[in-house]
């Protein structure tokens, strides 16, 4: 069975990554990203996402970012992803991130109201808050995560679903419950809690050495892919949006 680890493992993995093993944050980024949008090619029907809009939700820290390589590569897909990116940060990791998104045709919007959001867009990407967040949510984002709770358009969480403790999971009843939750490197603690259709983890990016370390038992990635379903059905089956 797959380790789920907790926030403090999952720093130090990172730390790891960075430091011993020479990724750059760009790298893991790109390869992240890329894991969420071939997750979601996997687990929608080609033809129902080709037919409707994405809206990608980004944040301020590196689960916005890889947000923004998501929905660029959703873009290549010959899908129609939008970004909301509240707070742009200023790096030029990031403004590198936006100007490929740009290049793409990928509109920035304004948070849509909840009817056009649930009328105009079959899937909303939650890119927000990653492993590092502590609630409670700053006031900026409250509207965004109000909409992902109330929505009825499936959410996909990059890593962990917004506003959720990494450990502990959900705080309340009423908080978010995404319906496909890509955990990236390793499954974080809070995702024994995920009860949506989908569970993928993305990142085929970790050394040998480091998953032992760590006793990870990472699965085995089918095939080229760059993600594998942990879903415990463990079916192949695409689901309607």
């Amino acid at each position: 069975m797959v380790r789920f680890i907790g926030q403090q493992d999952a720093i130090n993995i990172d730390l790891e990554l960075f430091n011993e093993y020479k990724f750059s944050v760009d790298q893991l980024m790109e390869l992240a990203g890329l894991s969420v949008a071939c997750a979601i090619a996997q687990c929608y029907p080609r033809k129902a996402l080709l037919s409707t809009n994405i809206l990608v939700c980004c944040g301020p820290g590196n689960n916005g970012g890889d947000g923004l390589v998501c929905a660029r590569h959703l873009a290549q897909f010959g899908l129609k992803p939008a970004l909301y990116y509240p707070k742009q940060t200023e790096s030029t990791l990031y403004q590198n991130l936006m100007h490929q998104c740009k290049a793409s045709d990928i509109p920035i919007v304004d948070l849509p109201d909840l009817k056009v959001l649930n009328e105009n867009y079959g899937l909303v990407v939650d890119a927000l808050f990653g492993f590092s967040f502590k609630p409670p949510v700053r006031p900026l984002f409250a509207p965004v995560m109000s909409s992902l709770v109330n929505t009825t358009t499936p959410v996909c969480s990059v890593d962990v679903p917004s506003g959720w403790d990494i450990d502990k999971g959900p705080m309340t009843e009423n908080d978010l419950k995404p319906d496909l939750l890509v955990s990236l490197t390793a499954p974080k603690l809070c995702a024994n809690y995920f009860k949506g259709r989908f569970h993928f983890l993305g990142g085929r990016f970790v050394p040998p050495a480091l998953a032992a370390k760590y006793d990870l038992d990472l699965p085995a990635y089918p095939g080229t892919d760059c993600c594998v379903n942990l879903s415990q059905a463990g079916s192949s089956t695409k689901a309607a949006l």
